[in-house]
């Protein structure tokens, strides 16, 4: 299914899910001054439906990350969707009058850009957000908002309590 409402997105992006499959499968891997790690998901509703969630840091720059959710249609094209992204500051102020890129912000694609063709959400879609400042904060915000049920197995740090 290639979602044509905002409504079948907020339903992809909310059904309870469960991580299948994480790569690399403790830590995260280095690749060109960020580290990297990436799951599979499948929604556990009987749906079948597929996903995948990309988790992004730059080694320079901590602040700037990156996760998202993609949603593996049933089409050839366009084969997956990023259904949303929530990125932390990237460090930068002048690329957007509400300065959104030196704040955490959360894209969400919506019907109108997957009929014009898009892939992932478009940068004027966003909503700046004070739910999170770092990535371990935004994980769990985003695990919570796209219904993962057994992150905890997967990222056990995130249970782990804040000293101070």
């Amino acid at each position: 299914m290639i979602p044509s409402t905002d409504d079948q997105i907020r339903q992809l992006i909310a059904c309870p899910k469960r991580i299948t499959r994480r790569l690399p499968a403790q830590g995260y891997r280095p690749d060109n001054r960020q580290r990297r790690c990436d799951l599979d998901l499948q929604s556990v509703n009987g749906g079948g439906g597929l996903f995948e969630v990309f988790i992004r840091q730059s080694t320079e720059f901590i602040e700037n990350f990156s996760v998202g959710l993609r949603y593996q249609t049933d089409s050839a094209a366009p084969g997956s969707i990023t259904l949303a992204r929530y990125n932390g500051p990237h460090g930068e102020t002048s690329r957007a009058p509400d300065d959104h890129y030196a704040l955490p912000h959360i894209h969400r694609i919506t019907a109108q850009e997957i009929a014009n063709g898009a892939l992932q959400p478009q940068e004027k879609d966003r909503e700046i957000t004070n739910r999170y400042a770092t990535l371990e904060q935004a994980l769990i915000i985003f695990f919570g908002d796209a219904g993962v049920t057994n992150y905890a197995s997967y990222f056990p740090e995130l249970w782990q309590g804040q000293l101070f």
